[in-house]
């Protein structure tokens, strides 16, 4: 963990010691304490949810493992970044092309074009057909050297365009969301601009807002500090029944833990 910085944090402890400037009518110790910065932190989240820090388990497993192989990914993106000639991985330079062309735009126009570019460079795969194995993470340089994947395989791509793009780790996230209309759970990046979390989806070429988002239960989120599990809240503007959720699920599990099968 820890591969890319994360802000949040410092933003919260400066404002903590504003208030401590202010004298004993703002007394830090008695208007933020140690737990109430970590709630600012979190309440920043996509989807406008409090979420509480995963300390085992395994969709955390499986987090620690791809990210292990996404870091190395990141350092041979940067070396082949620096020297296009001598970079021996064609994965690499087609992930690379994708990033060229979103760093000449600016805002939305970058998120847009890594989202419409990466979902036209990875044809839909299921882990079972490409693998014979549930539930496969694999880092963008895989997917890209195959071609295909499954959604978090697109997201984790996503991820990793993002960053070479330019874009702060603390406005990217990887969300997974119980889609409840086709009762299967579902990962896609989502990506801040100016306070707002677009989403970057690999079934949907045009981004939406979080707050537009329709029929999903939103579930765990992921960034370079780890993952989070979103406290229990309703569906997104869902119009199904509660009783009436589907229970299979095609991309991930939705027990307390995952992805323990």
């Amino acid at each position: 963990m820890g591969y890319f910085s994360n802000g949040h944090a410092w933003r919260a402890v400066i404002l903590a010691w504003a208030l401590v400037g202010m004298g004993p009518a703002a007394n830090a110790g008695s208007l933020i304490s140690p737990g109430s910065l970590d709630l600012i932190r979190k309440s920043a989240e996509p989807f406008g949810l409090f979420a509480t820090k995963l300390s085992g388990g395994g969709l955390l497993d499986k987090w620690n493992g791809v990210e292990r192989k996404l870091e190395d990914d990141m350092v041979q993106l940067a070396l082949c970044d620096g020297d296009r000639e001598r970079c021996v991985s064609p994965a690499a330079l087609k992930l690379l092309a994708i990033v060229d062309t979103a760093r000449a735009r600016e805002g939305r126009a970058r998120f847009g074009e890594i989202n419409r570019a990466i979902n036209l460079a990875i044809r839909a795969m299921s882990d079972m057909a490409q693998y014979g194995q549930i539930d496969v993470w694999s880092p963008p340089l895989d997917t890209f050297a195959t071609g295909a994947g499954d959604c978090e395989d697109y997201a984790i791509a996503k991820f990793a365009a993002l960053r070479m793009a330019g874009v702060s780790p603390e406005d990217i996230r990887i969300v997974v969301l119980r889609d409840q209309t086709r009762g299967e759970d579902h990962a896609a990046v989502m990506a801040r601009l100016e306070g707002h979390w677009l989403m970057l989806d690999n079934r949907r070429m045009a981004m939406v807002e979080d707050v537009d988002v329709r029929h999903h239960r939103p579930l765990f989120v992921i960034d370079d500090s780890g993952i989070m599990r979103y406290d229990p809240a309703p569906s997104l503007a869902s119009t199904t029944p509660q009783d009436s959720t589907p229970v299979i699920a095609v991309h991930l599990a939705t027990s307390a833990d995952p992805l323990s099968h």
